[in-house]
């Protein structure tokens, strides 16, 4: 019986970061376990002019080691493409390009195995055993190893109010599959608020003159919040912010995160322009029907067998009202959560007291801190920077050296100007 030294469940751009991190490090053996068939980076929204909002060093590998053969740049010489990218004079790739660069680095893995949807993890009292069966063929797997990272994604959310709706309403998570249906409606309702939201309002706006549809936008934010990405504030993309932020008591860090939403969840601002500008020329040429909607929650939502009925409530002046529409897109975004397949090892998780992952400063959530790692499920303990593919690269650093107990890839300590708390030398001075 072989025991890996880790099994990674998921392949999404963090557990592919770190396959290709680990691949040259000699004497780690992991395997990285994906359910589907190949790599696919939300496909329903591989827009064709879409751009990632972070630019091209936040690649799989750069920001831990910038001569990795796995990297963007790398990427665009095997393609013959790296002349256009510099020509075309923009740090940020298309999103389709991301998707086609990591698929061209899964192919160079040797530790990848695919159709392999895990179903369970058990403990043997020395190590974990991951369970998995071939989606297709129903063949069962067992992979044995001393420790586990869970890279499995943030599955779609739904608010209360829209959850379980029959008809066709559809998350923006599979906007493309649906989108020729969606154009063939009298109406169409895109429900929420951040970068989603605006590129399906923007493509749909963009066929409006062609299928004569009534648009709609409506979102509970008061505004439609631009990203903000000045300098001083990207620095809290850095360690030291999120050792900041984990180091504050719970309560803190939650009402913190509430009032960070422009940080991680806003809109392009060049998009947001965008938006404006192609309002004001269709609104020249044609006679559209567009509405956009702030400060406006849908409450309730019904399906009638042709179109839905969404309840609306403002939530400045009180007022409410119904709108009815025959399609209805829900960018209502994603929400981490550990996959159910843990359970049997629950008692080896260590819980906050909201009944969430109590995840280490080293990305650890077991009682012991060095046996199961998460990837992309820790904004509530360290902060908005999870989601970040910026910060992929230094999660997985910390990773490798949790996992090999030394120091593979330089971890970063401080690259910010600023300070996010007192200095030391002001606190020993307030002593005096």
């Amino acid at each position: 019986m072989e025991v890996h030294d880790f099994v990674a469940v998921g392949l999404g751009p963090f557990n592919l970061g770190l396959a290709c991190l680990t691949a040259p490090v000699a004497g780690l053996d992991g395997v990285f376990l994906e359910a589907e068939d190949d790599f696919s980076w939300h496909p329903g929204m591989l827009l064709p002019e879409a751009t990632l909002q972070v630019p091209f060093l936040a690649d799989l590998v750069t920001m831990a080691d910038p001569t990795s053969p796995y990297s963007f740049l790398a990427y665009l010489k095997d393609r013959g493409r790296l002349y256009p990218f510099y020509i075309r004079e923009s740090f940020y790739p298309l999103r389709s390009e991301y998707d086609d660069y990591c698929r061209w680095a899964t192919r160079r893995l040797r530790s990848v195995e695919f159709d392999r949807r895990v179903e369970e993890v058990t403990h043997t009292g020395d190590h974990y055993v991951v369970h998995s069966r071939d989606p297709r063929t129903g063949a069962a797997y067992e992979h044995h190893a001393r420790r586990l990272v869970v890279g499995t994604g943030t599955p779609a959310y739904v608010p209360p109010a829209l959850a379980g709706l029959p008809g066709p309403a559809v998350h923006s998570g599979d906007y493309l599959h649906c989108r020729d249906g969606l154009r063939t409606c009298e109406s169409i309702t895109v429900v929420g608020s951040g970068q989603s939201a605006a590129e399906i309002f923007a493509d749909l706006l963009d066929g409006i003159e062609d299928g004569g549809y009534a648009l709609r936008w409506v979102t509970r934010s008061p505004r439609f919040f631009p990203l903000e990405y000045t300098k001083l504030t990207l620095e809290m993309t850095s360690p030291e912010y999120a050792g900041y932020f984990h180091g504050l008591p719970r309560e803190r860090r939650d009402a913190l995160l509430a009032s960070q939403r422009q940080l991680y969840k806003g809109i392009s601002g060049d998009l947001v322009d965008s938006i404006f500008d192609r309002l004001y020329a269709t609104h020249l040429r044609a006679e559209v029907d567009t509405q956009l909607l702030t400060n406006v929650e849908v409450t309730d939502a019904t399906w009638d067998g042709t179109r839905y009925r969404l309840a609306l409530h403002h939530q400045e002046t009180g007022d409410r009202g119904d709108l009815d529409t025959e399609g209805l897109v829900l960018a209502t975004g994603y929400r981490p959560e550990l996959p159910g397949f843990l359970e049997p090892v629950h008692d080896r998780i260590r819980w906050d007291d909201l009944g969430r992952p109590d995840v280490g400063e080293g990305y650890a959530i077991d009682h012991h801190q060095k046996e199961i790692y998460v990837q992309n499920g820790e904004v509530h303990s360290h902060g908005f920077t999870a989601p970040d593919l910026g910060m992929g690269a230094y999660r997985n650093s910390v990773i490798i050296r949790e996992l090999t107990g030394e120091e593979v890839y330089p971890v970063e300590r401080r690259i910010a100007f600023q300070e996010f708390g007192l200095p030391a030398s002001t606190m020993a001075q307030a002593r005096r």
